[in-house]
């Protein structure tokens, strides 16, 4: 995304405002009392990480479930962005720094790319025996038809100071718009890149080590299994959960309400053949490729 394409406006009052500041304090006395502790040293530390209409709320709603079966004080209100409220992107430092300004004993979570720097402080683990110490990383991956169709849902329809909003709406129909989506625009003050080069941030998460990289669809269609299995990577660093499994997966469950998120829409899998024509497909595999083979979505381009 460009600057104009990433602008997220800013419209709190100071009531939000001092309601935001004292939250912390008040879900830390909450956790404090949950699990009978002042100390949130022991478990290791959390953070989830996405692309932009992936699946981020759908994780953060699990992130939320571990409060409740791990001793965490609470996950982050606000993500960690490369884009500024009012659309700069933000240097690799300032990111890097409100990485580390995360506490100790609170889940974060957010939207950041696999730069040197940030991939070095999240993945970065110390063998211990049979486990290895260090954070845990979740990063969510989708479709990227459904991506598309619902980045295109969002920005015209959810979200009016989304970057895209007005140009979406000066389009004909959302035949055009999603054409828009899948080669990017670059002109008239308005820039995004299109759909294979988005992608090739969830590539260089792919590669790394130490993030267990888990797909939207997995979340949905293979729910159970999905979530013991990030229960089991907390446990690879060596610390035990203290909610039995079969306890700790339906409050997992329980937290799962894609209908509290703000962002959604239809919350399923496989939307986009509702919505690409012939005209789409072949426009998407003129600019992407191979990227669905490559994603595993696909076995050829026979879709």
């Amino acid at each position: 995304m460009g600057k104009i394409s990433g602008v997220i406006g800013n419209s709190m009052t100071p009531l939000k405002l001092v309601r935001r500041a004292i939250r912390p304090m008040g879900k830390t006395l909450q956790a404090m009392m949950r699990w009978r502790r002042f100390s949130f040293d022991e478990a290791p530390p959390i953070f989830g990480n996405s692309k932009p209409k992936s699946g981020s709320h759908l994780l953060l709603q699990i992130l939320n479930g571990f409060t409740r079966i791990m001793p965490y004080k609470y996950v982050e209100a606000e993500p960690v962005r490369t884009i500024t409220k009012d659309g700069r992107r933000k240097t690799e430092k300032e990111v890097l720094d409100a990485l580390i300004r995360i506490p100790r004993g609170v889940i974060g979570w957010g939207y950041v790319d696999a730069t040197p720097e940030n991939a070095s402080f999240l993945t970065l683990r110390q063998t211990r025996g049979t486990a290895s110490t260090g954070r845990v990383n979740y990063f969510i991956y989708r479709d990227p038809r459904d991506m598309l169709v619902s980045q295109v849902f969002f920005a015209t329809d959810m979200h009016e100071e989304h970057g895209m909003h007005e140009y979406y709406n000066s389009l004909p129909d959302f035949n055009a718009r999603l054409n828009v989506a899948i080669t990017g625009i670059d002109r008239d003050g308005l820039k995004m890149v299109s759909v294979k080069q988005r992608y090739e941030g969830v590539f260089q998460w792919l590669e790394q080590k130490n993030v267990m990289c888990l797909r939207f669809e997995d979340l949905i269609n293979n729910r159970d299994a999905t979530l013991l299995a990030m229960l089991d990577e907390v446990e690879k660093t060596g610390y035990k959960i203290p909610t039995p499994r079969e306890k700790a997966l339906p409050i997992l469950i329980e937290a799962i309400q894609p209908k509290k998120s703000h962002t959604f829409r239809s919350g399923k899998t496989g939307g986009w053949k509702e919505h690409f024509n012939k005209e789409h497909k072949k426009l998407f595999k003129d600019v992407a490729g191979d990227l669905l083979v490559r994603l595993g979505y696909e076995k050829d381009d026979g879709w």
